[in-house]
């Protein structure tokens, strides 16, 4: 029977130069199947224009979203990637469904609470699931308040309309005995305004819903400072009893290393929803191959920058629920599946 030898040994039994251009034929090998994985050999990238909508300009999806047009742009020279900032989650998926925009990144609560809506549609579909974004509850560091029922007849900043703020704070808030728009007082800002207004004492606490950590809060956090208010799993629970978008909240602790100005090295119990990429079913299924395999590829240097992105992974974007898996992007994980 005949031996087969590793790598290694092959190499070591071979003379100096042999052993080099040995080595080097591998090297090739190896190389040309890493370029396969990240791009198929020999094909033309798309071209053409989409629309991008984002968030607002201090949020995660805003800086997410340049930083995807720029690894975008290495790859497929000839795409045109417009931006277009929104209030949030409701208004991208309301967006995308219209064909205002091409892609978008939406929590999966927003995104559940349009399908239900729409029903007769099945429009929608997914490309990757990104990262959870974490409700934070920020109040001004020496405000009496310590528990989300302490938000009654103060001034709250739930969110702009349409946006995934809005939708969970009024979820919380329900959860808490409060309603949003009789015990409060509401107000209609978000991660551009809220900071600026909290720390000039226009209002005594806000919402936010967003990956971690957010340049907005990073700023309020050097210029003022604030406070998290813990959101207590039994709100979660009440919360779940709500119907079918709230069943993608789940209890978890904001972890100590996102705001060590803040935290000062303490945990924050809240809630949690998963992120979409997500576009529309008439997209061009290569389109959405390259994009899929370009958002998996750029992990890495994208969340140099925003380090949220660090949670793209290849094993769970997949996991686009309650949207299924646009024809493209289920096209690329089948490539890439071990």
């Amino acid at each position: 029977m005949s031996k087969v030898f590793p790598f290694a040994e092959i190499s070591a039994r071979l003379p100096g130069r042999r052993r080099l251009l040995w080595a080097s034929g591998v090297g090739v090998v190896v190389l040309g199947l890493l370029l396969w994985w990240l791009a198929p050999l020999g094909e033309k990238p798309p071209s053409g224009t989409i629309v991008f909508s984002t968030g607002g300009t201090r949020g995660v999806y805003e800086e997410y979203g340049r930083r995807l047009r720029n690894e975008l742009a290495k790859d497929m020279p000839g795409l045109t990637v417009k931006l277009t900032s929104s209030a949030g989650s409701q208004e991208n998926v309301q967006r995308v469904a219209s064909g205002k925009a091409d892609f978008t990144i939406a929590a999966a609560d927003a995104v559940q609470t349009y399908e239900q809506a729409h029903p007769a549609e099945h429009r929608l579909r997914g490309v990757a699931r990104l990262y959870d974004d974490y409700v934070q509850l920020i109040v001004a560091p020496g405000a009496k308040i310590d528990s989300v029922a302490d938000l009654r007849n103060r001034r709250v900043a739930t969110g702009l309309p349409n946006s995934g703020v809005r939708l969970i704070a009024n979820g919380v808030l329900k959860a808490a005995g409060i309603d949003p728009e009789k015990d409060i007082v509401p107000v209609s800002a978000g991660i551009d305004t809220g900071p600026d207004m909290l720390a000039d004492h226009d209002i005594d606490a806000f919402f936010w819903s967003g990956g971690l950590p957010t340049g907005g809060l990073t700023e309020l956090a050097d210029k003022s400072g604030f406070r998290f208010i813990p959101i207590e799993g039994k709100l979660v629970s009440r919360l779940h009893a709500e119907g079918e978008a709230a069943r993608y909240y789940r209890a978890t602790n904001m972890p100590e290393s996102a705001y060590p100005l803040v935290q000062g090295g303490s945990t924050v119990a809240t809630i949690a929803v998963s992120n979409l990429l997500m576009t529309r079913s008439d997209l061009d299924p290569r389109l959405t191959e390259w994009i899929t395999r370009i958002v998996i590829k750029s992990r890495d240097e994208i969340g140099k920058h925003v380090h949220s992105a660090q949670r793209v992974d290849l094993r769970t974007a997949i996991y686009t629920d309650p949207l299924p898996l646009h024809t493209g992007a289920r096209r690329y994980y089948r490539s890439v599946k071990p």
